[in-house]
Formats: C-alpha cells, sequence, structure tokens
C-alpha cells in the first residue's frame, strides 16, 4: 500500500512540474515573440524565399512557417536555462508596456547599426594592433 501511495504521489509531482514548465515554456515563447524576433523570422524567411520560384512560393511559405513552432520551443529552451519563470514575467510585463514595444520595434535596426559601429572598431582596432606588430 505504501508503494502505491508513493508512486501515485510521485505521478502527480511529475504532472503538476510538467504542466508548471509548459506554462513556463508557453510563457517563454510569447516572450521571444514580443521582443520582436517573429517579424525578424517572417523576414528570414521572405528574403530566403526570394529565391523560390514563384510558382513554388506558396508551398515554400507554408513549409517554412511550419518550422517556427520548433524553432520558438528552441529559443524558449535557450532562455529557459538562463532566466527563471519570474524573470520571464517581468520581461514580458516590460514588453507588453509602451516602452518594450517601443524597444522591441527599433531592436533589428539598433542591431544592425550597432555590428556597422562594430565593424569599423574592430578595422581600427587592426590599424593600432599593425602599428605594434613591427
Amino acid at each position: 500500500m505504501k508503494k502505491l501511495l508513493f508512486v501515485i504521489t510521485f505521478i502527480c509531482t511529475l504532472t503538476i512540474q510538467a504542466q508548471d514548465n509548459s506554462e513556463f515554456k508557453a510563457q517563454t515563447i510569447e516572450f521571444i515573440k514580443l521582443t520582436g524576433a517573429g517579424d525578424a523570422f517572417d523576414n528570414a524567411i521572405e528574403q530566403i524565399g526570394a529565391m523560390v520560384p514563384e510558382d513554388k512560393k506558396e508551398a515554400y511559405t507554408k513549409e517554412a512557417i511550419g518550422t517556427l513552432d520548433g524553432l520558438y520551443s528552441k529559443m524558449a529552451d535557450l532562455y529557459m536555462e538562463e532566466f527563471t519563470k519570474e524573470e520571464i514575467a517581468q520581461l514580458v510585463t516590460f514588453y507588453e508596456s509602451d516602452l518594450g514595444k517601443k524597444l522591441a520595434s527599433k531592436q533589428a535596426s539598433l542591431t544592425q547599426s550597432g555590428m556597422m559601429i562594430g565593424q569599423t572598431w574592430g578595422m581600427e582596432l587592426t590599424q593600432i594592433a599593425s602599428k605594434y606588430k613591427k
């Protein structure tokens, strides 16, 4: 009888943890979408699809969109390793605010501009380093 009670308790605990984890994952996916990643993924599908012939574009787009759930799941796993459920909840709250929405809408262009600044800086450092190679 004790073994049966232990097994039932164990199964209930696993079920509760799995449900809690799925809620955490769903909220993490919501956070990822709020950051503007969805727009970036849509743009990538469109840009890569530019090489697909027009008569096959609809099938390509449907199949490409079908990969998004897996991508969001993997991205969520990555974020869930770094952030707690409470932290993700705070991030969702932030990205639902006006400031968070503004950040999400500007993030792609800021990242691109930042990469250009970083490349210029890297070239500057290369010139400095080359002075000291001699």
